[in-house]
């Protein structure tokens, strides 16, 4: 490790080909702010497809599947809405169940993507509320429970969108008219 740091300095000081002088302070720390944060942007734009791609994917499956188990169990699922003392378990039961199937399968099409990690988000944050709450002592376990994560994984999707895998952007793509001239 510190062999490795030795010779990045020693890279960072040596001079230029063809000057005859090294690099000055400025220089070395435009060097090593291109290195650190503009290459990397550089390279990320290529890959802008693929976080919400993954994303979708990740929290669209789970939900999915979670929304399908609750659709097939519902009166199991209506007695713990019941035990965590949300109200009209008949009502939000089949509905929030409903919302996890559909909005799994939609987040996987990448289709009506803000609205379904919206729906799912808000989802999160009454099973957190709900089913959670009184576990919570600290911002460490708040943070640890796997609906926050979901959380923030659907709030980063509600805001950044689908992404250019998905059939949002086929028929944004579709529907947009050529600007007048």
């Amino acid at each position: 490790m510190i062999t490795s740091l030795a010779m990045e300095s020693s890279v960072i000081n040596r001079p230029l080909a063809g000057s005859n002088c090294s690099l000055t302070g400025e220089k070395k720390m435009r060097l090593l702010i291109d290195w650190l944060i503009a290459w990397p942007e550089r390279v990320a734009r290529h890959l802008m497809w693929l976080a919400p791609l993954f994303a979708r994917i990740t929290v669209g499956w789970v939900f999915l599947l979670s929304g399908w188990g609750k659709l097939n169990n519902l009166p199991q699922v209506t007695e713990n809405f019941i035990g965590w003392g949300i109200p009209f378990p008949h009502f939000f039961t089949p509905l929030t169940s409903g919302i996890e199937f559909f909005g799994g399968l939609f987040l996987l099409l990448g289709l009506f993507t803000r609205i379904s990690a919206g729906a799912l988000g808000v989802t999160m944050i009454v099973a957190i509320k709900a089913a959670k709450w009184s576990d919570v002592d600290s911002l460490e376990t708040l943070l640890g429970f796997d609906e926050f994560e979901y959380l923030a994984l659907f709030l980063w999707l509600a805001i950044a969108g689908a992404g250019a895998i998905s059939l949002d952007h086929l028929l944004m793509r579709m529907t947009r008219r050529p600007a007048a001239a």
